[in-house]
């Protein structure tokens, strides 16, 4: 079966795709590589990939891409799963027999809903999508595949559900699919290297921290790694594909949290002498560190998400405050570069404990920081917990190009304050002469890297516009 996976396009005045990690646009356009659809675009052979936002495919584009197609299978996401439902329909009255199936985190905790939302949507993959997907695109039936949800005479079956999978390194090399379908110079992370590529080394996240969306819906919290010679060649094989590319992100939900397999894996990738970058919890001890530098390692995203120790307990971060400040001491002697996010609006989140969060990412002094507004997706603990406590507002989640908005209120502090509150953390962050000088020199010796801040520059400026038009709307109310 003639199959399209699709990252589906924005609409206009709207960038809320689903990407690879984060289910709405940031405080600078990013474009994370589709790794969840890469892995069925390698194993079903008559498949493309479409990650339609970073190539500027327009939704009438993508209506014109699908006819050639039997099978569409869109990764939608909370914040843009109106928009796809309205593109799904699109398709399907451009060609009435297009099967169109929908993944994602919202259809897998949710998917009775998602298939009353469209006649156009004829099943939903609930969790891991890679065999299910490749299952029915050989011809198996929907009532024969684990993990599906479908409709039938307008009556909904919920088939059991999948097993996590476990043998990792049974799947395609994601870098393949890139260079077969995406031209890898579209996508730009700000602290990453352009360009990039990414795929994962493992699924799975063992901690429990409460806001964090893909360990509670897709990924699932067992951890489940590639073996370490899988990984090496993929690495060796990227860098051949690719002659201009400049790292490699290992897209992992958490990528150093075994410490033996980590230190393992870094003396397998010692020897190739490429650079990369991944993500990391504050556990991660100097002797894992420096084993990683040693094998090229040259960033890691870290989510710090409070200095408030009382938050951090509340979300169940499974880490402290002082943990975090030793992490950071380890990093910097090392000379691995972090970038890290931080969430306000957490439970417990006051006036007084973001002004301890910023006091505390000040002392941390990442190379680059996300301040992102804690959100509640449903099938998340978080979630739960907002609407058990009456603190969820029934608010856009996003204003009209995809960026966040608020969709809690908090005795003390109200969406108007937690937008000032992420709006004044980046320009005490940012506008600190130690940070000013580290973004010039920077860009002084490198003309690829100048072009690129001023473009993020630009949009950032744009962004803290908007938020003060929120703020200065919600005050004239």
């Amino acid at each position: 079966m003639k199959t399209l996976l699709l990252n589906p396009p924005s609409f206009p005045q709207f960038d809320g795709g689903a990407s690879s990690r984060w289910p709405a646009s940031r405080e600078i356009a990013s474009y994370w590589y589709p790794v969840w659809l890469a892995y069925p675009a390698g194993m079903i052979k008559e498949s493309r990939l479409l990650d339609a936002p970073p190539h500027g495919v327009t939704p009438e584009q993508t209506v014109e891409i699908s006819k050639e197609y039997d099978l569409v299978v869109v990764y939608t996401s909370t914040v843009g799963f109106r928009n796809d439902v309205l593109l799904a329909d699109m398709m399907k009255d451009a060609k009435p027999d297009l099967k169109i199936a929908f993944v994602g985190p919202p259809v897998t905790t949710q998917p009775a809903q998602a298939l009353k939302a469209s006649r156009a949507i004829d099943f939903v993959v609930r969790k891991e999508i890679d065999y299910p997907l490749t299952e029915f695109a050989e011809g198996k039936k929907l009532e024969e595949i684990a993990g599906i949800s479908f409709k039938v005479d307008g009556k909904l079956i919920h088939n059991p559900d999948r097993q996590p999978l476990h043998d990792l390194d049974a799947l395609p090399f994601a870098s393949e699919v890139y260079k077969r379908d995406l031209d890898i110079t579209k996508y730009n992370v700000p602290f990453l290297l352009h360009p990039y590529v990414a795929f994962y080394t493992s699924r799975g996240c063992p901690a429990l921290c409460t806001f964090c969306l893909w360990p509670q819906t897709i990924s699932g919290h067992p951890w489940r790694t590639r073996g370490i010679d899988n990984v090496a060649a993929e690495v060796k094989l990227a860098w051949e594909l690719f002659p201009n590319l400049k790292e490699i992100f290992f897209d992992d939900d958490t990528f150093a949290w075994g410490k033996h397999r980590t230190i393992a894996l870094c003396e397998k990738l010692k020897p190739l002498k490429t650079t990369w970058s991944c993500t990391s919890r504050v556990h991660t001890d100097y002797e894992t560190l420096k084993a990683m530098k040693e094998a090229g390692c040259r960033l890691l995203i870290v989510g710090f998400e409070s200095g408030d120790p009382q938050i951090l307990k509340n979300i169940k971060k499974g880490t402290t405050v002082e943990r975090a400040i030793e992490f950071m001491k380890n990093c910097k002697k090392l000379g691995i570069l972090v970038h890290g996010d931080f969430i306000i609006g957490l439970p417990g989140e006051t006036a007084e404990t973001i002004k301890r969060t910023i006091k505390f990412a000040e002392q941390l002094d990442c190379e680059t920081i996300q301040v992102s507004i804690a959100h509640s997706y449903p099938g998340t603990e978080f979630d739960d917990w907002l609407k058990n406590n009456n603190f969820f507002t029934d608010d856009e989640m996003s204003d009209e190009v995809g960026h966040q908005l608020p969709t809690i209120q908090y005795p003390g502090l109200g969406r108007t304050e937690i937008v000032e509150a992420v709006e004044y953390f980046y320009d005490r962050y940012y506008f600190r002469p130690r940070i000013i000088f580290r973004i010039v020199r920077r860009s002084m010796f490198n003309g690829h890297e100048r072009k690129r801040l001023y473009k993020e520059a630009k949009e950032f400026l744009a962004l803290r516009t908007k938020r003060k038009q929120f703020v200065a709307s919600q005050a004239s109310r």
